[in-house]
């Protein structure tokens, strides 16, 4: 970034400067956190009159302080120091507004000071937001470099998943058969989907033990008592034969527990492909939703299985609406012969050019660096649609794929959502460490699956 300021020798009555600025909701949440103002009113999330609709009013001394923004690196630029600031508010200014802020030098004083008048409108409809004068020291020495770097900010907040929520929400409730969930976790999310409308749960297991851990009433919602793990996955399986569930949930039980029933000839669930693992993440600063596959279920894929494991993804991001491009993961981004992951890779790459693999763009062997980094594909002159672009991860084996999910977690601060797919519904698959966004976003996945299989039958 380059700054140039303009001395007070060189300030003229007249000069101007402007700066134009889109508010976001981000920008309520740093200036939030930066200030200490936590009035609900300036908060994305926050509701004062009770209507169901978020204020999403700006601070007026976050507008204010695009006048800041304007004569500390503009008009003077650097090296400015306020001496006194006037500010009149006349609108409300919002996230998602576009803002303009102009000042005009109108006089000089022979202490330095310069006098600006100041003015922040709403170019949409012209509205006044804020007028003022400013007077400022000008700065005495010349500034002009261009190695002005700030680090980067990210909220860590999760508007992929706050998408999703929305959009199933908007779909009939999914019903879901939610085994074993005598445990508050594993309840407490399935009801939670079941209040803001996304699932029906059917409960499946000790009823006793299910009441016990709801800690509320569970009047109205089903409870179908049955002892054993097992048993309670395969009632399971026939209410979803019956027509009567449209998902399965994981409860408080061992995920092999869950799945053995499925893989029963009479009422299991699977429909011709392997029964594979998807993580929906959402990463703070990414701009879309990334997946990671196979990272909870088949240990050490062959390259037949990883077909499914890469076809299963890509269908469920069509589903949620999403252009599938997946990044086949190994070590390099070269097939070598000592490699296999670096092999299946480019199988899996030239299967999907040949229509093997159909509905997304698939490329490999990518290392992760030049999957999801542009610049780092770049630097290694790996060009298509994509490298630096992938929004499926297709891992090697469970290990990394195990690895890759819990590092997004724990350390870029990702929500995921976790998906079996390959059987005759979506199987919901959450770890009893999720929070309750992670749980809530898992029922949303499965309900968009389901529209979008629903969808892609009619067609």
């Amino acid at each position: 970034m380059r700054l140039v300021n303009r001395t007070f020798t060189e300030l003229q009555p007249g000069e101007t400067a402007e700066l134009r600025r889109l508010i976001t909701q981000d920008d309520l949440y740093v200036f939030a956190a930066a200030s200490g103002n936590y009035n609900p009113m300036h908060l994305p999330s926050g509701d004062m009159d009770g209507d169901g609709q978020p204020e999403n009013i700006a601070p007026g001394m976050f507008v204010a302080s695009m006048i800041s923004a304007v004569l500390g690196t503009l008009l003077p630029g650097p090296g400015t120091l306020y001496r006194r600031q006037v500010v009149d508010f006349h609108e409300r200014a919002h996230a998602g507004e576009e803002l303009l802020c102009k000042v005009a030098v109108t006089a000089k004083a022979a202490d330095g000071t310069v006098t600006l008048e100041t003015v922040v409108t709403r170019p949409a409809d012209g509205a006044l937001i804020v007028t003022g004068t400013a007077q400022v020291l000008a700065p005495e020495v010349k500034f002009d470099r261009d190695d002005i770097e700030v680090p980067g900010l990210v909220v860590q907040r999760h508007r992929h998943f706050e998408a999703l929520v929305e959009r199933a929400k908007q779909l009939p409730p999914l019903p879901v058969a939610v085994v074993c969930p005598d445990d508050a976790n594993s309840l407490g999310g399935a009801l939670l989907a079941a209040r803001e409308g996304i699932i029906t749960p059917i409960l499946i297991g000790t009823e006793s033990a299910i009441r016990a851990a709801a800690g509320e009433s569970l009047d109205g919602i089903e409870i179908i008592d049955i002892e054993g793990d097992q048993a309670a996955a395969l009632q399971a399986c026939k209410l979803v034969h019956e027509g009567r569930a449209s998902a399965v949930m994981k409860g408080h039980l061992h995920t092999d527990d869950l799945l053995k029933p499925m893989l029963d000839k009479a009422f299991g669930l699977r429909v011709g492909r392997r029964f594979t693992h998807v993580f929906v993440m959402d990463v703070p600063g990414r701009p879309e939703p990334v997946m990671v596959t196979d990272a909870a279920i088949n240990i050490a894929p062959d390259l037949a299985t990883k077909v499914d494991i890469t076809q299963n993804a890509i269908d469920l991001a069509l589903a949620i609406g999403m252009q599938p491009r997946v990044g086949v993961l190994s070590a390099v981004e070269t097939v070598n012969p000592a490699i296999q992951s670096s092999i299946d890779a480019a199988l899996l790459s030239k299967m999907a050019e040949r229509g093997q693999i159909k509905g997304g763009l698939v490329d490999g062997p990518l290392a992760m660096d030049n999957a999801v980094d542009l610049g780092a594909a770049r630097i290694k002159g790996i060009t298509g649609g994509v490298a630096g672009r992938a929004n499926i991860l297709v891992v090697p084996g469970i290990d990394a794929g195990n690895m890759l999910a819990k590092q997004l977690s724990f350390v870029s601060h990702a929500e995921g959502a976790g998906l079996v797919l390959g059987a005759r519904v979506p199987v919901i698959l959450n770890s009893r460490s999720d929070s309750p966004m992670s749980r809530l976003a898992s029922c949303a996945v499965a309900a968009l699956h389901h529209a979008g299989g629903k969808a892609g039958e009619k067609k």
